[in-house]
């Protein structure tokens, strides 16, 4: 049994990871199990520069927020910016303070220089403007949107002024109120107000999309995509809002579901671009159905790369990420018979696995999944196997750095 499963294990490089699927992707994924541990960061950063150099890919994507990314895009693009700034403001949940997350972005500016666009790497978020805490005022994407347009279409054409936009956003703080994500009464998502911005979003929507032949051809259509991408982003804030201020059981299911919506139409997109590199936490990415316990409450939902599957077929891949400890978290060493515990006897400290060959090697023989002794950790679930392509097994997470590759 432990020859077969050293037959499904390899180094984590670009050839391997392309070696085990059937044809090139469009959105090729991988997971992490955990957040905020630069190690795993550093795995992802040597993989992309690979299929930079030897696959040809050009665009990175990370699960932060889709238009602050906007800011990091044009400095590795254009040198538009400070790197400091643009760590500061270019990213969500905190992303933006991991020394791995800087090495990628100052390498992408470093490769980017002196190139014709047409060759150069590119930077996105997946995620919406979305925190635990709450989620962004729509006031950026509409009123972003509105502007593209009012100059290329028939004034008679606009559902509305900026000016009205601009009475029914109202003050910011309204829609950012941080109580709304436990007191529905707190939110503004069913106002008066919140129900004319959801009919107008649409509208505009509809207009630009109707109008797409003229609107590429009088701006260009770099601009048509990243004014594709306030819309769509417009659009699905008003609906998490309007969510937010529900009181059904299924309130946070429903939230939850629609974040990874939106993860999953900006997906799609950038797979229009050329091929993507996506790193998102493996729950966001999976075929399988998703799941998290929230307040004594199991939430089920389809993950943004389950979506995605769907619509691309196999033009989408998913590489999950398994680990063997982060001592500093409180997880130690996996349990004998638990897949963590199998493949952390090998002698590999990183390796990507065959799912489908390992799955078939171990039918039958596993312990009951891994349990995590810390919230922040979703130990991978074997049943998952094979619904996936590959697996990447990083042995030890050490407190600070890096996994040696």
């Amino acid at each position: 049994m432990a020859t077969d499963i050293k037959d499904t294990v390899h180094a984590v490089d670009a050839a391997a990871v392309m070696g085990l699927l059937a044809t090139r992707p469009r959105v090729l994924a991988l997971g992490e199990p955990t957040h905020g541990e630069d190690a795993l960061l550093d795995v992802r950063n040597e993989l992309f520069r690979q299929l930079v150099e030897e696959e040809g890919y050009r665009t990175i994507a990370i699960e932060s927020d889709c238009l602050a990314a906007l800011l990091v895009d044009a400095y590795v693009t254009s040198g538009v910016g400070r790197l400091d700034e643009v760590m500061e403001r270019g990213f969500s949940h905190g992303l933006g303070d991991s020394a791995a997350n800087r090495e990628l972005v100052g390498w992408m500016r470093a490769f980017n220089e002196g190139r014709p666009a047409p060759e150069q790497l590119r930077f996105a978020g997946i995620d919406g403007p979305l925190e635990w805490t709450g989620a962004a005022s729509p006031r950026q994407a509409l009123t972003a949107l509105h502007d593209y347009l009012a100059p290329h279409v028939d004034a008679d054409l606009l559902p509305c002024t900026a000016h009205t936009l601009d009475r029914l956003l109202g003050a910011d703080d309204r829609w950012t109120e941080p109580a709304a994500m436990t007191d529905p009464a707190r939110s503004t998502g069913r106002s008066a107000e919140s129900g004319e911005l959801r009919l107008l979003a649409d509208d505009l929507v509809a207009l630009f999309d109707a109008h797409t032949p003229h609107l590429i051809t009088a701006t260009s259509r770099e601009e048509w995509e990243r004014v594709r991408l306030y819309g769509r982003t417009a659009v699905g804030l008003l609906r998490y809002h309007y969510w937010m201020a529900g009181t059904s059981p299924g309130r946070m299911a429903r939230l939850t579901g629609l974040r990874d919506l939106m993860m999953a139409d900006n997906l799609l997109a950038l797979a229009e671009r050329g091929p993507t590199l996506v790193h998102a936490h493996n729950s966001h990415l999976q075929r399988e159905r998703s799941s998290m316990r929230m307040d004594g409450r199991l939430l089920h939902w389809w993950s943004a790369g389950s979506i995605a599957s769907a619509r691309l077929g196999e033009r989408y891949a998913f590489f999950a990420t398994a680990l063997g400890t982060i001592r500093h978290r409180g997880v130690d060493s996996p349990r004998p018979g638990t897949l963590e515990g199998l493949l952390y006897a090998l002698p590999d400290d990183v390796c990507v696995v065959d799912s489908p060959g390992l799955g078939a090697a171990l039918a039958g023989t596993l312990a009951a999944p891994r349990a995590s002794a810390w919230f922040g950790y979703f130990p991978f679930d074997p049943d998952h196997l094979a619904a996936t392509d590959g697996l990447v097994f990083i042995k030890d997470i050490p407190q600070g750095r890096a996994a040696s590759t």
